[in-house]
């Protein structure tokens, strides 16, 4: 049996621009990316802290060190500049895998950028 389970979590995140009339998704910075263990096109959950919602959606590549995390297309009616989101991705893992899983927390601060990173 494969189970869905908790592969990344980036938290504190702060939406820094939102852009309707785009292709869709969230565009993240690309270290923030390569940290998380995230890749271009995969599914994420954007957990939106003030306001509630949660979303699904994919991401894109961002600029490298620019702190970007933009809510893209209709995600971009899902939150406000300066809201305080979680990203987090999931992936499947069989029983054997489950045992010894890890999931990788990324903590950001105020500027997006990696503030603190840790195993859980």
């Amino acid at each position: 049996m494969m189970r869905t389970m908790l592969k990344s979590k980036v938290s504190n995140a702060t939406i820094s621009d939102l852009k309707l009339y785009y292709k869709g998704s969230i565009s993240i910075d690309e270290e923030i990316m390569k940290e998380a263990d995230l890749r271009e096109g995969e599914r994420v959950d954007v957990l939106n802290m003030n306001n509630g919602v949660r979303l699904q959606t994919y991401v894109i590549k961002g600029e490298k060190a620019s702190g970007t995390i933009c809510l893209n297309g209709p995600a971009a009616r899902l939150g406000y500049k300066g809201d305080k989101i979680i990203i987090v991705s999931y992936a499947l893992y069989t029983e054997e895998e489950c045992k010894q899983l890890k999931g990788k927390y990324i903590q950001l601060n105020e500027k997006n950028e990696i503030e603190n990173t840790h195993l859980a």
